[in-house]
C-alpha cells in the first residue's frame, strides 16, 4: 500500500536533535537518514514501532531486515529510489513488520527528501507509526466479510509477491522469493514445489518443508502420472479439492505425502509464450476445494512467477556465457617462472540488472622472454560488457606478440596502442608493462594510464612505486602522442612486484590515493606466501563487492638461498670510436676473471671481439654488449651483442688466403651454445660457455 496524498513534513530545523512533542504524543518514532554515510539514525519510538531494543540497532538500515519482509523491502526500497529521482520532496507508504513474537503489523512511514543546492538527495527526514488501528477502522466502520477478507489478502500477496519477483535474479532468487514466510505459503499452503523442463524431463528445484520430498520425483519425465507432469503436458492447471480426489488421481504420488496431512492441492503449469517451462505446486492441509475467485487469483499468480522464472533462466545462461567468455579471453595457465613465485587472480564485477554481462576487460598476463627475462602485464579496456571482453582479448594477444619479438618495453606499449587506435571500436585501455631481469632484478616498467606498481620487501612492508607515465592504449596515437617513458626499478631477493586494476584500489566517495594507502597496509599486514597474499587480496574485494572486475599479479623473486647471477655488465660501442672498442674489451677481460673463468678467458674474449667487430662492420648503427653469469644446475657465462639489423649473420666460405668469413666458425666452435634472437627494430646474437662455479 502505498500513501501517494502524503503533505510534506512541517518539523523544526534542529530535528531531531529536539523532536516534536506532538510525535511523541501520538506515539509516532522519528528517523533521520544521511544518504551520504548510509546511516540510518532512529529515536526510542521509533524502535519501539520496529519491536527492537535498542542494543539491537547499529543505526544501519540493513539490520532492520530482521523485522521488515524482503517482499516489503524491496517494494519500500523502489518507492524511495523513485521519489529521490523524479525530484519529490516527500513520499508515505505502508507497509509491514514482523514483530519478536512472529505476528504481522501494519506500519506507516513518511519521508521529507531534502536535497543540496544542485538538486542531489542528501537526507531523508521522517516518522513511522503503528498502522494497525488504522487500516483496521478505515473499511468504513463495516465489518468485512470473511471470504472477502481472505481474497483481498490473497491478492495482496499476490502483488507483493509479483513486486519481490521484479528483484528477483537468478533462478534461486525466485524460490527464495516464493518460499518466504510472506509470499506463497502465506496463502495458507503447507508446501511448495516446483520444477522446471528441461531435455523433455521435469527437474526438481524447491521440494518444500522439510519431510516432504517424494523418492524418485527429483527428477521426472513428463508421460508420468504426476500432477507436475501433467500441467506441463496439458498446459493446463489442476485444482484438486480433498485427500480422496488426490489418492484416486495420483496413486503413485499419494502414498508419500499422507504424512503431511494434505487436503487440497493447486499444480500451475509456468508458460511463456505458449511453450512450458516447469510447473508449481501449492499442497495445503486445511482447507478443501477452491473458489472460482481464488482459482483466477492463483492461476494470475502463475503467470507472473512463469515471466520471472523466464527471465532468471535468461540471465543464468547469459551469465554462464559471459563467464566462460571471460575465462577464454585470459591465460588458461601461468607458465612456471625460474627464480619468481607468480600468483594472479581475478574476480568479476557484479552489476545489477545487468541480465548476465557481467563481464569487463580487466586482463592479466606473463610472458616468458630469452635471457632469463619475463614480462609481467597487467591491464583494463574501457566498459563492463562483451565487446570490452573482446577488445581486452586482441589487446592481450598483440601485446604478447610484440613481447616475445623482442620489441623495447616503451615500443611493445606504442605498438599496442597503435594498434588499439586502428582497432574499429571505441574504447581505450590502461596497461602496466613490466620487463624484469630475474637475475640481475632490474625492472623496467611503462605505464599507459595506469595505476602505479607496489613493492612489497621481504620484510613485509609495502611502498607504492610512483613512475611516470603516457596516456592509455587507443588514445595516444589519436593525440599523436606514442611517448612512454620508462621506469627502472630494483627488485631485490625476497621482494614481491604487486601490479593490479583500479576495481582492487578504488571504493565509491573514496579518493584514490587514500584506496592505495588502504591496499599498502593491507600488503603489509598480508600473509607472506605470494598465494595466500593474492588470496586474501581477492576475498576483500569480494567482501566489499563492486560492479568494477579486478585482476591482480603478484611476481616474488626468490630469495638468495637458489642460484642467482653473478652480475651483469653493458657496454655501448659505436662505429669509428676505438676507444669504445679497446673499453668493451678491457670489460670482458676483467669480467671474466673476476667470475671465475680464467682457464676460458681466451675463448671468450675472442668470441666477444668478433661477434661486436661483426656488428660494427654488417650493420649501420652502434653495438650493444651484455655479459652475465647465469646461475644453475651449470653455471654459464652469458655474452649478447644487440645491433638495429634485422638481416640475420650466416656463414661464409673463407678460402684458403681469404682474411675474412671464419667468425661464425669461431663461434660455433669455442662456444657451448649460440643463437640469434629478435629485438624490435633488430636483433641480437648470443653465446653461453659453461664456466666452473669460483667455490
Amino acid at each position: 500500500m502505498v500513501d501517494r496524498g502524503v503533505s510534506a513534513l512541517s518539523l523544526p530545523d534542529d530535528w531531531p536533535a529536539h523532536p516534536d512533542p506532538i510525535l511523541a504524543l501520538n506515539r509516532m518514532g522519528s528517523f533521520d537518514w544521511d544518504l551520504d554515510t548510509g546511516l540510518f539514525h532512529m529515536d526510542a519510538q521509533a524502535h519501539e514501532v520496529f519491536d527492537l531494543r535498542p542494543d539491537e540497532y547499529d543505526d544501519h538500515p540493513e539490520t532492520l531486515a530482521v523485522r521488515v519482509p524482503r517482499a516489503e523491502a524491496y517494494r519500500l526500497d523502489g518507492l524511495v529510489a523513485q521519489a529521490m529521482k523524479d525530484g519529490s520532496e516527500n513520499y508515505g507508504a505502508y507497509f509491514r513488520i514482523r514483530r519478536r513474537d512472529g505476528t504481522l503489523r501494519w506500519t506507516h512511514t513518511q519521508g521529507y527528501i531534502r536535497r543540496d543546492e544542485t538538486g542531489r538527495p542528501r537526507r531523508i527526514i521522517g516518522i513511522v507509526r503503528d498502522a494497525t488501528e488504522e487500516l483496521r477502522e478505515s473499511q468504513d466502520g463495516r465489518a468485512e466479510d470473511a471470504e472477502d477478507a481472505a481474497r483481498r489478502e490473497q491478492t495482496n500477496v499476490v502483488q507483493l509477491t509479483t513486486a519481490a519477483l521484479a528483484h528477483a535474479r537468478t533462478v534461486q532468487d525466485v524460490i527464495d522469493v516464493l518460499k518466504d514466510t510472506h509470499g506463497l505459503t502465506h496463502l495458507g499452503a503447507t508446501s511448495l514445489v516446483v520444477g522446471l523442463v528441461e531435455a523433455g524431463r521435469i527437474r526438481l528445484i524447491a521440494e518444500g518443508p522439510a519431510g516432504s520430498f517424494v523418492p524418485g520425483t527429483d527428477i521426472t519425465r513428463i508421460d508420468e502420472p504426476y500432477p507436475m507432469s501433467e500441467v506441463v503436458r496439458t498446459l493446463t492447471p489442476r485444482f484438486i479439492e480433498s485427500p480422496e480426489e488426490f489418492a484416486e488421481g495420483y496413486p503413485v504420488l499419494w502414498p508419500h505425502l499422507t504424512g503431511l496431512s494434505i487436503t487440497a492441492a493447486a499444480y500451475l503449469p509456468l508458460i511463456v509464450q505458449a511453450r512450458p517451462i516447469g510447473a508449481m505446486g501449492l499442497l495445503y492441509s486445511d482447507r478443501r476445494g477452491f473458489s472460482p475467485e481464488e482459482r483466477n487469483v492463483l492461476l494470475a499468480l502463475g503467470s507472473s512467477i512463469a515471466q520471472s522464472m523466464q527471465r532468471a533462466m535468461f540471465y543464468e545462461q547469459e551469465k554462464d556465457l559471459a563467464t566462460g567468455l571471460q575465462q577464454a579471453m585470459l591465460p588458461r595457465t601461468i607458465p612456471s617462472v625460474r627464480g619468481a613465485d607468480v600468483a594472479v587472480r581475478y574476480r568479476s564485477g557484479s552489476t545489477a540488472g545487468s541480465l548476465g554481462r557481467d563481464i569487463g576487460g580487466d586482463w592479466y598476463d606473463l610472458i616468458p622472454l630469452p635471457g632469463g627475462r619475463v614480462g609481467a602485464v597487467i591491464g583494463d579496456v574501457q566498459g563492463h560488457d562483451t565487446h570490452a571482453a573482446a577488445v581486452m582479448g586482441q589487446l592481450r594477444i598483440v601485446l604478447r606478440a610484440y613481447a616475445a619479438e623482442g620489441h623495447t618495453p616503451a615500443t611493445v606499449m606504442a605498438r599496442a596502442s597503435v594498434f588499439l587506435h586502428e582497432l574499429d571500436t571505441d574504447r581505450f585501455a590502461t596497461c602496466l608493462y613490466a620487463e624484469a631481469d630475474l637475475a640481475t632484478g632490474v625492472v623496467q616498467v611503462v605505464r599507459a594510464g595506469h595505476i602505479d606498481p607496489l613493492i612489497r620487501g621481504a620484510d613485509g612492508s609495502c611502498r607504492r612505486i610512483s613512475l611516470p607515465g603516457g596516456l592509455p592504449l587507443g588514445l595516444s596515437a589519436e593525440f599523436g602522442s606514442l611517448e612512454y617513458p620508462v621506469g627502472t626499478l630494483e627488485l631485490d631477493p625476497g621482494n614481491t612486484l604487486l601490479l593490479c586494476t583500479d576495481g582492487l584500489v578504488e571504493q565509491p566517495g573514496a579518493d584514490l590515493d587514500d584506496g592505495m594507502r588502504t591496499l599498502t597496509a593491507l600488503i603489509t599486514g598480508g600473509p607472506d606466501d605470494v598465494r595466500d597474499l593474492a588470496d586474501c587480496l581477492i576475498d576483500v574485494a569480494e567482501e566489499r563487492g563492486g560492479d568494477d572486475d579486478v585482476a591482480l599479479l603478484l611476481l616474488r623473486r626468490r630469495g638468495l638461498d637458489t642460484p642467482q647471477s653473478g652480475g651483469r655488465l653493458q657496454q655501448h660501442v659505436a662505429p669509428g670510436d676505438p676507444e669504445a672498442l679497446t673499453d668493451a674489451r678491457h670489460m670482458i677481460r676483467a669480467a671474466v676473471r673476476a667470475w671465475g673463468a680464467r682457464d676460458r678467458a681466451d675463448e671468450i674474449e675472442l668470441v666477444a671481439d668478433e661477434m661486436i667487430t661483426n656488428a660494427l662492420m654488417h650493420t649501420e648503427g652502434s653495438a650493444i654488449v651484455t655479459l652475465r653469469v647465469l646461475g644453475g644446475s651449470d653455471r654459464r657465462l652469458r655474452v649478447e651483442v644487440e645491433d638495429s639489423s634485422s638481416a640475420l649473420p650466416r656463414r661464409r666460405e673463407a678460402g684458403e688466403s681469404g682474411v675474412s668469413g671464419r667468425g661464425l666458425l669461431l663461434v660455433d666452435l669455442l662456444t657451448d651454445v649460440w643463437g640469434v634472437e629478435a629485438r624490435g627494430g633488430g636483433k641480437c646474437v648470443w653465446c653461453e660457455f659453461v664456466v666452473p662455479d669460483p667455490d
